[in-house]
């Protein structure tokens, strides 16, 4: 009877330290649950607003160079900006917080100059005539150096001003007059446009990847945009009918219209006026048999320059 009294016991304290550590869980949990709660509930300390100039960033393919630029837009609100806000004479941020930043992802030149692929902060010298335009090795401050090192000026190029029949408001970057091989870099406010030219390598990495697909086993597609940049870029023409040719041979079985039509240019630019017509007339049929009224237009117009019958 003794022991049965001692058992019984010793269940009840189990039981009874169960329901203590229960209790002391839930106590627990509640505790942590309310912290949470006046967590979530806490006042936030930063204001939600919109910066006064705005971040922005500007990508752009310039042939096969990808050029990215990032920067913030100040506003004129009213302000008078060159020869005030922003002084003659004077290295600028261009732009405002921290530099702007241009990043290429090729090597490039500028004013003759070659520049390694990577990131650079945009500086300028505003003057009423012309700015000077800097690219600067130090990319990481905040505005202008503190001290101006001129060993980190990889590039400087003087800039026309050309005068804006109308004010742009917020400051603009843009990326003008591009063409396979380089690009200008715009900068426009107030009533000012100026514009930095970069010249990009597209003709030495496409020759070099020309010669590398060609050393293998070059399907048609290969042979097609070869010979379409040869006749863009205006190098050997005869090779160009080559390739163009081996391409509509590799795709006789099912001929494309636009492979056809750069046949027809191709020879045409070759004074093979007879072939470029016969190839014309092949993209017209396919291209009005596909419903392609751009193709349609392009052959026709060429078969009336070509003298075709």
């Amino acid at each position: 009877m003794r022991k049965n009294s001692i058992k019984f016991l010793s269940i009840l304290s189990v039981f009874a330290l169960l329901n203590f550590t229960s209790c002391k869980n839930k106590e627990i949990k509640e505790k942590v649950i309310e912290k949470e709660v006046k967590k979530e509930v806490k006042a936030p300390t930063k204001i939600s607003a919109p910066a006064p100039s705005p971040s922005s960033t500007l990508i752009q393919k310039v042939g096969l160079t990808d050029v990215t630029v990032e920067y913030s837009r100040p506003g004129m609100k009213g302000r008078t900006i060159f020869g005030d806000l922003v002084p003659y004479g004077k290295t600028w941020r261009t732009g405002a917080n921290a530099n702007t930043k241009i990043t290429f992802s090729t090597d490039v030149a500028i004013d003759g100059k070659n520049i390694a692929a990577g990131t650079y902060a945009v500086y300028s010298i505003p003057n009423k005539e012309s700015w000077d335009i800097m690219l600067y090795s130090d990319s990481s401050n905040w505005g202008n150096p503190k001290e101006w090192d001129e060993t980190k000026v990889v590039a400087k190029a003087s800039a026309k001003v050309i005068k804006m029949p109308m004010d742009v408001e917020t400051f603009t970057i843009t990326f003008d007059d591009l063409t396979n091989n380089s690009g200008v870099l715009g900068l426009l406010w107030e009533d000012v446009y100026v514009g930095m030219q970069f010249d990009v390598p597209t003709d030495k990495n496409v020759m070099a990847s020309i010669t590398e697909v060609m050393k293998g086993e070059p399907n048609a597609g290969a042979y097609y945009d070869a010979a379409v940049y040869y006749k863009t870029a205006n190098k050997d023409v005869n090779q160009a009918v080559t390739w163009i040719d081996k391409a509509i041979e590799l795709t006789k079985e099912d001929p494309k219209f636009w492979y056809l039509r750069q046949q027809s240019l191709i020879h045409a630019k070759a004074g093979k006026t007879e072939s470029a017509i016969a190839a014309a007339k092949q993209s017209l049929a396919l291209a009005e048999k596909a419903g392609n009224a751009g193709y349609v237009k392009m052959n026709k117009a060429s078969l009336k320059e070509w003298g075709a019958k």
